[in-house]
Order: C-alpha cells, then sequence, then structure tokens
C-alpha cells in the first residue's frame, strides 16, 4: 500500500510542498504533479483562474508543453507497471483513505470550489458530497474486478474471463458552470 507520504504529500516540516491546497492556500501558480512532484511548468502561455466574486486572479494554470505531457505520460506508464500487479484489497485501502481524507476536508475544498467557481458555499458542498458518493462507490469495486468462469457453456467447454488492467489513458472533464 503507498505511503501516508506518497500517497497524500509530503508533511508541512520536510521543507517540500504537499499535494495538497490545505488551508486555501492557492499557489499563483499551479504547478504540473509528474512522478508524484511538483514540476513548475516551462510554457509561455498561462490562463489566468479568476474568481468570479471578485474578477481578482486566484492563480494562474499552465499551457502545459508537449514535453512536459510526454513526461507525464512516461511517469503514468512507469507507474502502471507497479500499479497494475496490486492487489484489488490494496487499491481498496487507498480509496478508502481518499474517502476519509474527503470527509476531512469537505469544508476547506468546498471553499476552493466556491473561490474558483463562484458557486455557494452549500452549492460547492453538494458537488464534493457527489465526489465523496462516486468514492465510495468505487470502494465497493473489488467484486468487479473479478474474472468469470462458466462451466459447460458448450459440450467440452468452458469460458474463464480475466479483467486486466489496460494501461495509461487520458480524460477530458467538460465544465459549464456557472
Amino acid at each position: 500500500m503507498l505511503s501516508k507520504v506518497r500517497c497524500c504529500g509530503i508533511s508541512a516540516n520536510s521543507g517540500v510542498r504537499s499535494l495538497s491546497y490545505a488551508g486555501g492556500r492557492i499557489p499563483p501558480t499551479t504547478q504540473n504533479v509528474i512522478n508524484g512532484q511538483w514540476v513548475e511548468s516551462s510554457t509561455d502561455r498561462w490562463i489566468d483562474v479568476h474568481n468570479p466574486a471578485t474578477n481578482q486572479v486566484v492563480t494562474r494554470v499552465p499551457q502545459s508543453t508537449q514535453a512536459e505531457m510526454e513526461q507525464a505520460v512516461e511517469s503514468a506508464k512507469a507507474a502502471f507497471s507497479i500499479w497494475s500487479r496490486t492487489t484489488p484489497l490494496a487499491r481498496q485501502q487507498i480509496m478508502f483513505k481518499y474517502q476519509q481524507l474527503i470527509k476531512e476536508n469537505l469544508t476547506e475544498v468546498a471553499k476552493l470550489i466556491t473561490t474558483e467557481q463562484g458557486k455557494t458555499l452549500a452549492d460547492a458542498e453538494g458537488d464534493v458530497m457527489r465526489g465523496l458518493q462516486v468514492v465510495e462507490n468505487l470502494c465497493a469495486n473489488t467484486s468487479l474486478m473479478m474474472g468469470e468462469t462458466l462451466t459447460g457453456i458448450a459440450k467440452d467447454m468452458d469460458l474463464t474471463s480475466f479483467k486486466t488492467p489496460l494501461g495509461v489513458c487520458a480524460g477530458i472533464a467538460p465544465f459549464n458552470f456557472p
């Protein structure tokens, strides 16, 4: 299982930035996380993120370079080789820890959503709760990771299926609020 340091960031007293915006401290530029480390982008193209209530720039998000994207993909591929051999129960334990962290930091995360997106705190808390429900559902996914064996589907024939991790993928999540 991943250690608390690896899963949740480095402790504040180690002098290394944590993988967290704890306390609502949003940095002036949002860094990439590559290979578990915060990395400042070398791009010359940035997107300002405004607080809709004040129009004040909250942070700047990089339009990461091709090289940074390729470095992130290579890092993910290397992590996949280890992760794909992690047992379903070990993965479940990581998701249980993630679930607990969301519960412990629900209000903090909601405040960040309010700052960046202009939602009311109640709406933002609802978003965090919805995300928590997804994580809770994933905590129960171990039975969905099992293969199947169907015996006697035809004369002298059995069928066995295996669930196998496929590898690195990317997703783009559309967003349209407010």
